[in-house]
């Protein structure tokens, strides 16, 4: 991936999987694997085993990473899922939403 359309930051809308039409914040970005950690989103648990540690053992949940082609940006206007074009504006490189064509923050 040249260049990176969904940053850590940015409101999304999940497209697919069991949480599909959910809203959420991207907390973590990982642009060589092609993934994003979106709060709320995709929630995955583990039992885990008593140790010393942890002596009651119990499930941890945690927001595991889900694809970048899952998620797209949220329209900043309608807050419906947008896809993104580069555009330069000003002699900056900006980010625009082409469902509305209002520029992305960040």
């Amino acid at each position: 991936m040249s260049a990176l359309k969904i940053k850590k930051g940015d409101k999304v809308v999940v497209l697919s999987g069991k949480d599909k039409g959910k809203h959420g914040e991207v907390t973590k970005s990982f642009p060589k694997d092609g993934k994003v950690v979106v709060s709320g989103v995709n929630i995955a648990t583990r039992h885990r085993k008593a140790s010393q540690e942890n002596p009651q053992g119990g499930l941890d949940r945690f927001e595991a990473p889900m694809h970048v082609s899952k998620v797209a940006l949220e329209d900043p206007k309608t807050g419906k899922p947008t896809r993104v074009r580069f555009e330069i504006q000003d002699g900056k490189k900006v980010r625009v939403a082409v469902r509305s064509g209002e520029t992305i923050n960040g």
